[in-house]
């Protein structure tokens, strides 16, 4: 009653006797008495601060001025979301689950405490680096003095804590060791991001859109040209397909892109690069912006080309100006079936008819 009269006229105190409304403690997941909620508009959360009068007055002007502060700019706390142009999204007891650990998506959860100093001195950072990092890494924020069973389960004591949800299943979250400002924040995130992408695909170079969609948007363009598919069958061809791959997801955080195409099928592309129509397999890491090119000089093999494309991320190796300093045409071919090639069939000649005629006797 205390805290009612503290809080007349700002927030409205109530009671229910549960034994009396089981079915309204039921919507609301009532297990323990007594139970504290804050209801606004549509929005509950869960109290879990001191039973006491002062407790409940405290907890009551925190959710208040965080409304407030919403409504002002969205300057306050990480309440509301991206409802309020705030890219950081609440996190809650109800939610996490869904939210975080059912994602496809990387996750950075800060846990929280209202009253700590050096979470408000993060908070502006946080929200700059989910607005850097959206549509990469997700940032998420949990009031650890309010959702205390999730706070719980990662063991938080100290604040505040970031923890990293990898994308996918997600096993045991990883400790956050990067610096506080938004930029290592950024930074830190761009680098896990990188880390867990996929293995680039290893695609067949059949229409120039293949080529513009892989090479436009990559600072290197690494062009493999195979042997042909009657001279390195399905087995043989795989083989080189599964190094490119090795290499690609080697190298992945460089966002090259990777593109094969089988011997003489591109024969424009291959006089512009200086391949020669000879010596298969060969590659050549294309900057189509520049328009210069890199040969692989070494052998064609799981390290030479580890080796190649190592010089070219440290910048190494000296490149050369693209035949007529523009893309070449490039053929439209069919896609590899996966199969082994056929030879043709030879006709059987009929040397019959060269046969000289017989003389008729008289």
């Amino acid at each position: 009653s205390k805290a009612a009269s503290a809080l007349k006229g700002i927030i409205k105190v109530g009671g229910v006797d549960a034994d009396q409304h089981k079915s309204l403690g039921g919507q609301y997941g009532v297990r323990g008495f007594p139970t504290v909620k804050i209801f606004y508009k549509n929005k509950v959360i869960d109290y879990s601060g001191p039973r006491t009068s002062q407790g409940l007055i405290d907890a009551g002007f925190r959710e208040l001025r965080k409304i407030v502060d919403n409504r002002a700019g969205g300057k306050g706390d990480y309440s509301e979301g991206k409802r309020s142009g705030n890219a950081v999204i609440e996190l809650t007891d109800s939610n996490f689950k869904e939210t975080v650990l059912e994602s496809d998506e990387m996750w950075l959860v800060e846990f929280f405490a209202p009253w700590c100093g050096h979470c408000k001195n993060l908070e502006p950072h946080w929200k700059k680096a989910a607005s850097e990092l959206e549509g990469k890494v997700k940032l998420g924020a949990l009031d650890a003095t309010v959702h205390t069973v999730t706070a719980s389960k990662y063991g938080i004591q100290g604040f505040p804590t970031i923890k990293f949800f990898r994308a996918g299943k997600k096993g045991d979250p990883e400790d956050y060791d990067g610096g506080r400002t938004s930029a290592d924040i950024v930074n830190w995130a761009l680098t896990k991001h990188l880390q867990n992408l996929p293995a680039p695909e290893v695609k067949q170079l059949t229409t120039e859109k293949v080529l513009k969609d892989v090479c436009d948007n990559s600072q290197l363009c690494v062009i493999s040209f195979l042997p042909h598919i009657l001279d390195c069958q399905s087995e043989c061809r795989n083989e080189y397909l599964e190094i490119l791959k090795q290499v690609g997801d080697k190298f992945k955080q460089n966002g090259w892109g990777y593109l094969w195409s089988e011997a003489v099928a591109q024969p424009d592309l291959e006089e512009a690069l200086g391949i020669g129509g000879f010596g298969y397999p060969a590659m050549a890491a294309l900057n189509v912006r520049k328009m210069k090119y890199s040969w692989l000089r070494g052998s064609f093999s799981k390290d030479g080309i580890n080796e190649f494309l190592r010089d070219l991320s440290y910048g190494k190796g000296s490149s050369v100006p693209v035949k007529g300093a523009k893309l070449p045409k490039i053929h439209k071919v069919d896609k590899w079936d996966g199969k082994d090639g056929v030879p043709p069939v030879e006709e059987d000649i009929d040397l019959d008819d060269d046969k000289p005629a017989e003389k008729s006797e008289l």
